[in-house]
């Protein structure tokens, strides 16, 4: 056989494992993408864009002025706000889908241990960041709103923008979301050995201050809802400790439960 036969099987052989790897991604973004879209018409058609921002809304509105309602500065906010709630929300309700497909994808090249150690961790981040959310939204909006409408002078009426109050949302919905997450950060930097369970104890009272300063900059400047976040942060990374070195003993590769058994 000539070199550029070589060469031209060699190419071949490569190229036919990239070119279907291709195909099977573009494939499960767009089962993806289709179960995105299936639950973005079901919202639609029940409860509805308007249905879901108020429903969205409710936290804030229970706290308003009697007579106070949001109000939208642009001429099509009242369109394109409530579409993209329904986006939202349809990403969120398909999110078991989406990360299946992305579990389905990566999981033929892992070993059998880093099986181990993936899907529990996509499973327990999906949970947490969905419980972040449900706790800022059933709790933290509750006491916030209350809290800043006592300080609210007699004279103004408040009437919030509802661009403003979506991008509001959001933002808090992705720093409780985050937030939850600390366990599933603390295990994998245990588990990756970038630092130790001995570390991550010594580095608690560290983590107390830096705790409350993210809180700080992150959250509206209130009380409340920096506690909101800065506590649950604090009590998670203790959580977090816990479940690394139990996580660490069940997700040993062959070789690693070895050494550890060997006197």
């Amino acid at each position: 056989m000539s070199t550029d036969d070589k060469d031209r099987d060699e190419l071949e052989g490569t190229e036919q494992p990239f070119v279907s790897h291709l195909v099977e991604l573009r494939d499960r973004l767009i089962r993806a993408a289709i179960a995105v879209g299936v639950c973005f018409g079901l919202l639609s058609i029940w409860p509805g864009p308007a249905g879901l921002y108020d429903l969205l809304a409710a936290p804030l509105v229970a706290h308003l002025p009697k007579g106070s309602t949001l109000i939208a500065t642009s001429v099509i906010s009242p369109f394109l706000v409530p579409l993209k709630i329904t986006l939202m929300a349809a990403f969120l309700l398909a999110l078991p889908v989406v990360l299946y497909q992305v579990w389905a994808f990566v999981a033929p090249g892992l070993y059998t241990h880093e099986k181990r150690l993936v899907m529990p961790l996509v499973v327990s981040s999906t949970i947490l960041f969905l419980l972040g959310v449900a706790f800022c939204y059933f709790f933290v909006f509750g006491q916030v709103f209350k809290f800043i409408q006592s300080f609210a002078p007699k004279s103004i009426t408040a009437a919030p923008d509802i661009e403003a109050y979506l991008s509001f949302v959001l933002t808090m919905f992705i720093a409780f979301g985050a937030t939850f997450e600390v366990p599933v950060v603390v295990m994998v930097l245990a588990r990756l050995g970038v630092v130790s369970i001995e570390k991550l104890k010594s580095f608690r009272s560290y983590f107390i201050v830096l705790a409350f300063i993210v809180a700080a900059v992150i959250t509206p400047p209130d009380v409340v809802s920096q506690l909101a976040l800065a506590i649950p942060m604090v009590l998670l990374y203790e959580a977090g400790i816990w479940a690394a070195q139990i996580f660490i003993r069940r997700t040993q590769a062959p070789a690693e439960e070895t050494k550890t058994t060997t006197p």
